[in-house]
């Protein structure tokens, strides 16, 4: 039976003050977002403000040319579901493959994907862009879902060819018994199990390609399809030291990622808790 003691009460409340120096710069940017331009120099960064001003917030949205800010925001957003619809389908295949392969070549196979993902992609940046260019890719929202695809695909496919080594066949001999199609088997019985494996590709995809701005900056710069990054480049780099404005744009930039993740998480604990089970 649990007891709630006091050595309990003291870890909560060491949580709790975690938690609240973990959450102070978030309380920094939001409050300073709030307030006028005025404000932003004559009183302290932790003061609220005198009352609430969203103005920052519209401007920042109204912006227009390379600091349009929805437009790179519809952009990051596609960009970043593509690739992940990429990687989750291509890489669960792939490693759905490469684990239940009893030949020599899928293990050499799984260590190359080892490989790939040590590996720095800005080796091979310049071939790359050589190569998007001659096929037209630069300046496009679907190349750079392809790319991304193809530079995330490693890390995809060694995650889930790990969970499925720890997948028992026993739902697949049953599967097959009943007459299903290999292709049922897998998209019907064995993907479903993964929500594990897509939960943690798709949270660690949607981080790294959401907050890429290299990438984006080589293959989408100066085009009319570039990401939120690249669009908060040009934005602050206009502001010098509106710090009001600047933070408007940074929670803007932060709230879809964040819904995302919050999403993805509850996904991730759920299939975790009970995918084996179902």
């Amino acid at each position: 039976m649990f007891r709630y003691t006091k050595l309990t009460a003291l870890r909560e409340v060491g949580f709790w003050a975690l938690a609240l120096v973990f959450l102070l710069p978030f309380y920094f940017l939001l409050m300073t977002s709030l307030k006028s331009d005025q404000e932003v120099f004559t009183t302290s960064a932790a003061a609220p403000p005198s009352s609430l001003d969203f103005g920052n917030f519209v401007e920042v949205l109204s912006a227009r040319g390379n600091s349009n800010v929805l437009w790179g925001l519809f952009n990051s957003v596609i960009i970043t579901a593509g690739s992940i619809a990429v990687l989750v389908l291509l890489g669960s295949l792939t490693g759905y493959v490469i684990a239940r392969s009893t030949s020599r070549w899928s293990t050499t196979m799984y260590y190359l994907f080892l490989v790939a993902i040590v590996l720095p992609t800005q080796l091979g940046t310049v071939p790359l862009y050589i190569g998007a260019r001659t096929l037209g890719l630069t300046g496009s929202v679907w190349g750079m879902i392809i790319l991304y695809g193809g530079m995330l695909l490693p890390l995809a496919i060694f995650l889930y060819a790990g969970f499925f080594r720890g997948l028992g066949t026993e739902y697949e001999e049953a599967a097959a018994i009943d007459g299903a199609s290999r292709t049922q088997i897998f998209f019907r019985v064995v993907l479903p199990l993964m929500s594990p494996a897509t939960g943690t590709v798709a949270i660690l995809a949607g981080l790294i390609v959401w907050n890429d701005f290299f990438t984006s900056l080589i293959f989408l710069g100066g085009s009319d399809n570039q990401t939120l990054p690249v669009t908060m480049y040009y934005y602050i780099g206009s502001l010098v030291s509106s710090w009001n404005k600047i933070f408007a744009i940074v929670i803007v930039s932060m709230i879809p990622i964040l819904a995302f993740y919050l999403f993805a998480q509850k996904k991730f604990i759920q299939g975790f808790a009970g995918g084996l089970k179902g």
